[in-house]
């Protein structure tokens, strides 16, 4: 079983700090998945369950359990306060 975490972005355009993590993402070529909240009301409410909140960005960190079942390993609101336990995240 791959030990390798998935990383879900929740972001909107208008949010500077989602676009300076997306920036940072691309640049180190660290794949993520995009989940531009504005664009699907669903999204918004997956954000709301996962973090309690609407605020973006949003990082949610994925692994794959048994029988590929996903679970979330662990969630942060917020680019720069986060940088470096976001950057461990991704390095492992």
């Amino acid at each position: 079983m791959e030990d390798k975490l998935e990383l879900e972005l929740y972001t909107r355009p208008t949010c500077s700090d989602c676009q300076d993590a997306k920036k940072y993402l691309s640049s180190n070529k660290i794949h993520y998945v995009d989940k531009d909240v504005s664009k699907d009301l669903s999204l918004e409410e997956d954000l709301k369950m996962i973090s309690g909140t609407r605020i973006v960005p949003m990082f949610a960190f994925y692994k794959k359990g048994l029988f590929g079942k996903r679970k979330l390993v662990k969630h942060f609101i917020g680019f720069e306060n986060n940088k470096e336990e976001i950057i461990s995240l991704l390095k492992n």
